[in-house]
């Protein structure tokens, strides 16, 4: 893999990304769940909860960058704030 620049905190974003997909699909299997309706009024699963919790993530984390709000690790605690919202309301 050297042609790519590998760096540890993209090898740990990944890595991370890779064990929710695990644990979500084992949970799933385990735990089977009926869709429900939350503030968005669109039947979601824990893997959509999930997905708009990464996509919503990204954004905050660019948005984040473009306007040079702080230190980007603050930006992490502003995205778990908003993971517990989405698996919450969502």
């Amino acid at each position: 893999m050297s042609w790519m620049a590998w760096t540890m905190p993209t090898a740990i974003f990944f890595g991370v990304i890779a064990l929710l997909l695990v644990t979500f699909t084992i949970l799933a299997i385990k735990f089977p769940e009926t869709p429900r309706r939350g503030i968005l009024r669109i039947e979601t699963t824990r893997g959509d909860r999930l997905f708009i919790t990464l996509l919503g993530s990204a954004f905050i984390n660019l948005i984040w960058l473009g306007f040079e709000a702080g230190p980007q690790p603050y930006a992490l605690l502003v995205c778990l704030a908003y993971a517990a919202a989405v698996f919450r309301w969502v």
